[in-house]
């Protein structure tokens, strides 16, 4: 897969077919319409593309209703190297990107990318204020000759497959539900760091990651995670949260006991991907409490089965 940093690819001689949107957690809605673009593109011997931003518009729009993203663009790339686009173009949502115009986004893409053809889903807006919608994209799509396809929405118990609503499900700490809507289970990926080594007085050493604020995180809580460390999987046990047992912040914390695991990895990355809540994150009249309940909770995750990522 080739990445595309907000350059032009002016010289493709095959067609491309472009799947447009924001993409936020590659949720099962958008892989169908990306998968769609795949197939579009093979039928037509062209090359499949998404176009997507960098980051949120709303951070330019709007910076006050941004929402926290659920899945960083590294994240982002894997995934689609992995299902077969072709061309990721990754693109800087900024002033001059806001105050470009409907026709004009479209005849940037049509000039740029050899545009074949675009997938897009039912309520897509583009252009300055959102004035571009399916209607008019269907009418630029005759006066410069490519294709438009128009998914449906697809639901998930009765109600729309959305970024948002994912989002609220995992604030929630309700993983489960919005693993279900996703093509991958949740992810945080970071880089390690030195945290208070607390976990090494209780016997179970934790990997703390810097958390980056623009990223959503789950409710305060245990879970039962899945890390990858190097290409290579582990059972793992988190916390999120406050510490309110041994040193209660107002930072929230994510921190992960790794089992069978005993390298010191700091500064090193890792990618921890969310797959059950065990409970809620307590504070314990006791030391030896918080031990016993850990002891229960690792013997859990023990017995799981390590998850396919």
């Amino acid at each position: 897969m080739q990445v595309v940093d907000n350059n032009c690819l002016c010289s493709l001689s095959k067609k491309t077919y472009i799947a447009l949107g924001s993409f936020d957690g590659l949720h099962l809605g958008h892989m169908r319409l990306i998968k769609e673009c795949i197939n579009l593109a093979k039928k037509n011997n062209g090359l499949s593309m998404v176009f997507t931003f960098k980051n949120h518009p709303l951070t330019v729009i709007n910076p006050d209703k941004a929402p926290k993203l659920l899945m960083d663009n590294d994240n982002k790339a894997s995934i689609l190297r992995s299902v077969g686009i072709d061309i990721l173009s990754l693109v800087d949502f900024n002033r001059e990107l806001m105050e470009t115009s409907a026709e004009d986004f479209i005849e940037n893409l049509v000039n740029n990318f050899n545009l074949g053809g675009v997938v897009v889903g039912f309520n897509y807006r583009f252009g300055h204020k959102n004035q571009g919608d399916v209607n008019l994209l269907r009418e630029l799509s005759i006066k410069y000759n490519f294709t438009v396809k128009i998914m449906d929405p697809l639901e998930s118990n009765e109600q729309l497959i959305s970024s948002s609503r994912i989002r609220t499900l995992i604030s929630e700490g309700n993983i489960i539900e919005a693993n279900k809507m996703l093509f991958k289970p949740f992810v945080i990926s970071g880089r390690v760091i030195p945290g208070k080594q607390l976990g090494r007085t209780l016997g179970y050493p934790t990997a703390n990651i810097d958390i980056d604020e623009k990223f959503i995180i789950p409710n305060a809580g245990v879970y039962y995670t899945v890390v990858r460390y190097k290409d290579k999987l582990y059972k793992g046990m988190t916390n999120v949260g406050h510490n309110p047992t041994v040193a209660l912040t107002n930072k929230i914390n994510v921190e992960t006991y790794i089992l069978n695991f005993d390298k010191e990895i700091y500064d090193e990355y890792i990618s921890i991907y969310f797959i059950e809540r065990i409970r809620n994150e307590e504070k314990f009249d006791s030391v030896k409490s918080l031990i016993e309940q850990m002891n229960k909770d690792y013997y859990y995750v023990k017995s799981k089965n390590i998850e396919e990522i």
